[in-house]
Formats: C-alpha cells, sequence, structure tokens
C-alpha cells in the first residue's frame, strides 16, 4: 500500500476566501495528486497559481488531462468537499475525519532493513549547486526569522519552495550539504540552527526511503521549528548563565508562540504547526508544552526532536564544550527510550555513519583532515581532505580517497584514528572554504 495513504490531511469546515475576495463554506480536503478523481473541485496548490498554466484559481476537474497536469507541477493539492462531485474519495479521506492531522502513523509503514536511495551524484558534480541552494535558504530563514519578530505573516509556500531545492540538492549528494553545515552562514544562533535543523531533517529523510512531499514538510518543519525563539526577549534567549524559573518558563512558551504565529500564516500544513508545538516533547512525558508521552506524538515530531537534539548538542552556543560527533550520539543512544524514540536513533546514527562529512579526524600516523564524502560500499573509510601532516605541518590541498587504500609518504596506508573537535585543533572550517582550499582539493576552483 502507497505510503500516501497514510499522509495527513483534515477535513474542516471553514471560511474561504475566494480570488475576489467572497466567502463561502468550505470542506476543505489534503490530497496527495495521485489520488485525484473526476469530479474534484481544487482550491489550493502547493505552489503558487502564477507558476502554472491554469487560468483559474479554482476550477472542478473534468478532464484526466488536467489530472495529468496537476501531477506533472504538484505534490499535493487542497480540494473543497462542498463543491466536489466525485463519486468516490481517496480511502484516506473516508477514514480521516477523528484522525489526527499529521503524519503520526508515516513510519510504521517502513521497511527499516530496506537500503537507504541510491545517489543520484556525488560530491564533486553536486557542489556548485549545493552551494547556492544553501546560502538562498540561509537567506530565506533569516527574513523570515525578521519577519516572526515583527509579528509577520510567515510565507509557508516560500518555504516550501526554497526546501524543495535543499531536498533535490540532498537527493544527489546528501554529504554536500552536510558538508555545508560547518560553515557558520549567519550570525544570529536560531538562523544558524533552524538552517541546520532543515538540512539534517531533509538528509535523515532522505535516509528513510520517505516520500518526496514528506520529505519537503520535515524539512519546513526543521526550518521553523525555533521560529517562535524570536519573540522572546533577547536578553533571555541570549543569556548564558543559568535561567530564573520564570525566565525558563518564558524560553519554553517558544513552542507555542512559535505555533500560534504560524497558525495565522498561510500554507503551513497542520502537520508542521504541530511539530512547531510539540518538538520538545519527550516520550516519558517529562517535555513541553504538554507533557505527551510517545503515543501522542507524530512521527514528524520525533524525527526533529532527533535532529534537534544532534545540532544542539554539537554546536551550543553556550556550552564551554561543544560534543563531537561521537560523542554527541553517544549521548543520544543514552536518551533513546526515554526522551527520543530509540528506533530512530538508531537510523540516524546510521544514516550520518561513523564519521559524517565535515568532521575533523586524525589519522593513524598522526596526519589531521576533514571528511569530505562517505563512500556507500565502505563507510570507515570515506574521503579526506588532509590540512595536517603527521608532524601537524600544514601541507597544500590533498584529497584522498581511503577507500583505494591511499598511503603518506612512507608507504602507510591512511586510516583513521578518531573525530577530534574542530576547536581544539584550531581549524576553523569556515576560513578554510573561503580562502578556496577546500575548492581546490576538488578541481573546483
Amino acid at each position: 500500500m502507497s505510503l500516501t495513504w497514510f499522509w495527513p490531511f483534515k477535513k474542516s469546515k471553514k471560511l474561504s476566501k475566494t480570488s475576489r475576495g467572497q466567502t463561502f463554506a468550505s470542506e476543505k480536503l489534503y490530497i496527495p495528486t495521485n489520488q485525484l478523481v473526476l469530479g474534484m473541485y481544487v482550491i489550493e496548490l502547493d505552489r503558487s497559481w502564477l507558476e502554472t498554466p491554469f487560468l483559474f484559481q479554482g476550477f472542478e476537474i473534468k478532464t484526466h488531462a488536467q489530472i495529468h497536469a496537476l501531477q506533472n507541477i504538484c505534490n499535493y493539492v487542497y480540494i473543497d468537499a462542498s463543491k466536489t462531485r466525485a463519486t468516490r474519495l481517496p480511502l484516506a479521506a473516508k477514514k480521516s475525519k477523528n484522525q489526527p492531522d499529521y503524519g503520526s502513523k508515516i513510519l510504521g509503514t517502513l521497511d527499516f532493513q530496506k537500503d537507504p536511495p541510491k545517489k543520484l551524484g556525488t560530491f564533486r558534480s553536486e557542489f556548485p549547486r549545493a552551494e547556492l541552494v544553501y546560502k538562498n535558504t540561509g537567506d530565506l530563514v533569516e527574513s523570515l526569522m525578521k519577519t516572526a519578530a515583527k509579528q509577520g505573516s510567515i510565507d509557508g509556500w516560500l518555504a516550501k519552495k526554497t526546501v524543495s531545492e535543499c531536498v533535490n540538492s540532498a537527493l544527489h549528494s546528501p554529504d554536500t550539504l552536510l558538508w555545508m553545515l560547518h560553515l557558520k552562514n549567519k550570525d544570529e544562533y536560531t538562523v544558524q540552527h533552524c538552517l541546520n535543523v532543515c538540512i539534517l531533517a531533509i538528509v535523515f529523510a532522505r535516509y528513510l526511503n520517505l516520500p518526496h512531499d514528506i520529505i519537503v514538510n520535515l524539512g519546513v518543519c526543521g526550518l521553523l521549528h525555533d521560529i517562535g525563539n524570536m519573540l522572546i526577549p533577547s536578553d533571555i534567549l541570549n543569556k548564558a548563565s543559568d535561567l530564573t524559573e520564570q525566565e525558563h518558563m518564558l524560553l519554553e512558551s517558544h513552542t507555542t508562540l512559535g505555533y500560534e504565529l504560524l497558525k495565522s500564516s498561510e500554507h503551513i500544513p497542520p502537520s508542521i504547526l504541530e511539530t512547531v508545538l510539540t518538538h520538545h516533547e519527550h516520550l516519558d512525558g517529562s517535555g513541553y508544552p504538554k507533557h505527551l508521552k510517545s503515543k501522542q506524538l507524530s512521527d514528524f515530531s520525533k524525527i526533529i526532536s532527533v535532529v534537534n537534539t544532534y545540532d544542539s548538542l554539537t554546536k551550543n552556543r553556550f556550552a564551554q564544550r561543544n560534543l563531537n560527533h561521537l560523542e554527541a550520539t553517544q549521548l543520544m543512544g543514552n536518551r533513546a527510550g526515554s526522551e527520543l524514540d530509540r528506533c530512530l536513533v538508531t537510523k540516524f546514527i546510521e544514516c550520518l555513519g561513523v564519521y559524517p562529512a565535515g568532521s575533523v579526524v586524525v589519522m593513524t600516523n598522526g596526519a589531521i583532515g576533514i571528511v569530505v564524502e562517505v563512500n556507500e560500499k565502505t563507510k570507515l573509510r570515506p574521503k579526506v581532505i588532509i590540512l595536517f601532516d603527521e608532524h601537524k605541518n600544514p601541507v597544500p590541498e590533498q584529497m584522498i580517497d581511503l577507500a583505494k587504500m591511499a598511503s603518506d609518504k612512507k608507504g602507510r596506508v591512511y586510516t583513521i584514528k578518531n573525530v577530534v573537535r574542530a576547536e581544539d585543533w584550531q581549524i576553523d572550517r569556515s576560513q578554510y572554504y573561503q580562502q578556496g582550499h577546500f575548492k581546490k582539493s576538488f578541481g573546483l576552483a
């Protein structure tokens, strides 16, 4: 059975505005385009009408050609059930009246033994596009956060469009976007954190073989999950010392504030709203704001909780010592089953691997390098750029493929000994990237 049968949507009556500003009672339903049938009345797309060939912003599907056109352009649409003359609706629509309006059961349909999808490209071929996508997404997050700080309406359609570009890049080479996580793109912590969680959610969802539209929505969840922080006083948000009980309560309110802000915005599906509200809930009920337990949480929320925890542990602005990848995943393993979903933590660690792209590693001969790309068949032997030789002297750009059993000048085969913190070796990956050394290693400069 197709996974889309379990995808969220809600039947609800509300007043909707037409393009002429008139109002009418509607029954709005979310429908994946592969479930469209003749007689359905389409009232909203997953993108702007101006980007499509449709002349009217709302129409009844009368031909199969219209269905094919919608399937070619959109992943999903919204229909007005009160105006629909279809003889049948999708099975999910008939069964979803009392179902939560988010993907609470999407993981239950997955085969966790199934291999992740094959990469559609390579790190080298994807880097130019990923570089642009990463910058554009960072700029969008910054813009959305500024809008949120003014309590303005968030453009959900633009967020989805931008995240879709991230998804396409991740499908070609997830390591390329993961490498970008180690570049400090913005000075504002919340902006950088939301950008990181967005990318981690996309890469993880791809690894789980989730459909494209679900990967996009999970990416938007990551993008917007902490948007409520922009409504918290900056002196509390940026306070490095311990918070008072009252300040802590105010800080925790960012989930509710973000939910309320997005609720009044357009093109924000209920699945995303719910995740923004619940991404700090724990399986054992110790989280906030509602102290929900495992069965009450959507799989979207569980996924974002995992990737949010990882980024917070490895890039905490207030921690005296941020954890490296292995330390962070070990701590997450300790929290699995109580705070975090055990199966998801296991799959997330498997997704990133022992040496994810961007990791700073020490070789057995003492040389130091940065992991660039993971070899799918030999994950313990990735591609690495050597920065310092065994005597800790800087060396010219040199990219080696450990899977090819490359050796140093003394004939010793390069093998990774351990993952270390970049700060411990005064390695600034952003500076290394900005100075062009990275591109030279791949022949991109």
